[in-house]
């Protein structure tokens, strides 16, 4: 690339990360950051554990995206400092450095400005989500147990915690249901993106004919209850049921009655919780299920609301949303953004991250065309 091109290039990644730190807010974040390493401070953090938890999170999230934003800006002042001494010199390996460095500067700015674009009500949240298996039996059961790998592994790759709250195993293979947790702020802004019915294309390694078979899986996505949430649940509203938790195959994983099911019976709707130790941690966890199930559905009826008022009768970006083809060629694509790529396995694998940003610009499209 000819330096008057990096010239070029340096002038709009400047511009682009610009615009980021005046959205992030540089300096609120900084004054932020004192705050938590003051109250991360105090003797008596741990005394409630969960609010230390939630604060040191948060603590890691500041700085992180204080060293991130920072990191950037000197890497994209150095480069331009590079070019032009070697523009001075006449130097070309320093020239193709600075492209090198600036190809990697983009692919992280982009990254980095997608994520400015997060700024719904619960985006900052913590994700609550939940795999099903839809229609195509066994091989539906299969992929969606290979969804949650996948999810797991995105996690995994972008350092992130997750829980895993309950697993329903299907009797031949896969599951039938799991519902985790990814700890990370943003998460929820991030994945939600990734809701909708998942669609598989493949030889079924389950038929004994070799034939092909589509197989389909749900994904919900969910932000995670916070105390300021005020969703009453009255007990009158639940039946409390226990059993013994099971792993593959129907087998006993637990001699005690230590899962739990909670059935909200205004709504019909049923959370489980089995992977807890305890019949108290389990009941604890499937109540934080609940409330952000019960969360969303007064979300969904406030913009359904909204949407009526409008008289735009609301979207359904969010059912049929993704294929992933593996015979009788290699492709995984978007149906919303026509995002694609020819490596189901690298996908599977966890790198999901193109599909989600072109997601979540999509999204913002979206917002933007009915506002």
């Amino acid at each position: 690339m000819a330096a008057v091109d990096l010239h070029e290039e340096l002038k709009a990644l400047d511009t682009t990360l610009s615009s980021v730190e005046s959205v992030l807010d540089l300096d609120k974040l900084r004054r932020e950051l004192a705050e938590l390493n003051e109250a991360a401070a105090a003797p008596d953090l741990w005394d409630d554990q969960e609010r230390a938890q939630q604060l040191t999170s948060r603590l890691s999230f500041v700085q992180g995206e204080l060293n991130k934003v920072q990191g950037l800006r000197q890497r994209l002042d150095d480069a331009q400092l590079l070019l032009e001494m070697a523009e001075d010199e006449d130097d070309s390996g320093s020239v193709q450095e600075v492209a090198t460095e600036l190809a990697a500067l983009r692919t992280m700015i982009e990254e980095l400005e997608v994520r400015t674009l997060l700024s719904g009500e619960y985006d900052q949240r913590e994700a609550l989500i939940t795999i099903r298996a839809e229609a195509g039996g066994v091989d539906a059961a299969d992929f969606a147990e290979m969804l949650l790998r996948m999810y797991l592994r995105w996690a995994e790759r972008h350092h992130y915690g997750t829980e895993v709250y309950d697993t329903s195993y299907a009797e031949e293979a896969g599951i039938k249901s799991a519902t985790f947790t990814v700890r990370a702020p943003y998460a929820y802004g991030t994945l939600s993106v990734e809701q909708g019915t998942h669609r598989l294309v493949r030889i079924s390694p389950y038929d004994n004919q070799g034939r092909r078979q589509t197989s389909f899986a749900g994904v919900e996505v969910l932000p995670v209850v916070e105390q300021n949430d005020h969703v009453d649940i009255p007990e009158n509203d639940i039946r409390i049921d226990v059993f013994r938790s099971s792993g593959p195959g129907g087998q006993s994983v637990n001699t005690t009655d230590s899962a739990v099911r909670i059935t909200h019976i205004p709504t019909g709707i049923v959370v489980s919780c089995q992977n807890e130790k305890s019949q108290i941690q389990n009941r604890a966890a499937a109540m934080r299920v609940l409330q952000a199930r019960l969360l969303e559905r007064r979300r969904v009826e406030q913009k359904a609301e909204m949407d009526a008022l409008r008289g735009d009768g609301g979207n359904s970006w969010g059912n049929q949303m993704r294929s992933y083809v593996v015979h009788p060629y290699q492709m995984v694509k978007d149906l919303r953004t026509d995002h694609e790529v020819g490596n189901p396995q690298a996908v599977f694998d966890g790198d999901i991250d193109g599909f989600i940003e072109a997601g979540i610009r999509w999204r913002k499209q979206q917002e933007a065309a009915v506002s």
